[in-house]
C-alpha cells in the first residue's frame, strides 16, 4: 500500500473556517441553525464548525451526535449486531436549519440513513450537508451543500480521515491498494468500521 498526505494540520483548519464562513452566509438567522455530527468524527467536525462560527458571530450554535447504525440499508445482510451508540440533539430540530456534518461523502448512503435518522426525530425546515472530503462515487442522488476538498478517487483508494480528538492527529490521506482484491468492498467495510459500529475501541 501507499500513503499520501492531501491535507494537513492546518489545511484542514483553514478549509473548517472557509466552511464556517459559507454556513454563515447562507443561513441569516442563526438562531435557527443546529449542526448535527455523524458518528464518528462527523461529530469533533461539528463541534469545530460550531466554535469557528462562534468566533466569527458571537453566537452559540447547538451541537448534536448522530448515530445511523439502525438506519443503514444493509442490517438484514451482516452477520453481527450493529453497536449502537448514542444519539444526542439538545434543541428540538422543528423548524430549525439542520446541517448534518460527516467526515467522507462516498456513495451517500450513510447520509440517506442520516436523513431517515433526522426526520424520525422531528420536522426541519431544511437539512444540509457540510463534508471534509467528497470523494465522488455516488449511488444515490445525493449532493453536499458545503464541501471541505473535493477529492476524486479510484475505488482502489480509500480516503482516511484522522482527527486529534479521535485519532491524536490531524490528516487527511489517500491509500491505494496494491493487492488485486477490489478496493472498494474493502472500503465500504472499512467505512462502517471507522463510523464506529463495530470497531472494539469505538
Amino acid at each position: 500500500m501507499t500513503k499520501k498526505i492531501i491535507m494537513t494540520p492546518l489545511d484542514i483548519r483553514r478549509t473548517l473556517a472557509r466552511v464556517a464562513h459559507e454556513i454563515i452566509e447562507r443561513n441569516k438567522n442563526m438562531e435557527s441553525l443546529v449542526l448535527v455530527g455523524m458518528h464518528t468524527r462527523g461529530v469533533p467536525l461539528a463541534r469545530r464548525l460550531a466554535a469557528s462560527i462562534g468566533d466569527f458571530e458571537g453566537v452559540k450554535t447547538p451541537v448534536g451526535a448522530l448515530d445511523i447504525s439502525l438506519y443503514r440499508d444493509d442490517l438484514a445482510s451482516l452477520n453481527r449486531q450493529p453497536l449502537v451508540q448514542r444519539t444526542d440533539i439538545p434543541a428540538s430540530i422543528d423548524g430549525r436549519f439542520v446541517v448534518l456534518v460527516d467526515d467522507v461523502l462516498y456513495t451517500g448512503r450513510s447520509i440517506r440513513a442520516a436523513m431517515d435518522a433526522i426526520t424520525d426525530l422531528g420536522r426541519p425546515q431544511s437539512i444540509q450537508l457540510a463534508v471534509l472530503i467528497d470523494r465522488g462515487h455516488r449511488e444515490m442522488p445525493i449532493r453536499p451543500d458545503y464541501v471541505g476538498k473535493n477529492m476524486p478517487s479510484s475505488r482502489h483508494e480509500e480516503i482516511r480521515v484522522r482527527l486529534v480528538e479521535t485519532d491524536g492527529i490531524d490528516e487527511v490521506c489517500i491509500i491505494s491498494s496494491a493487492d488485486n482484491e477490489p478496493a472498494g468492498k474493502k472500503l465500504d467495510h472499512a467505512d462502517y468500521l471507522e463510523r464506529s459500529y463495530y470497531g472494539p475501541d469505538k
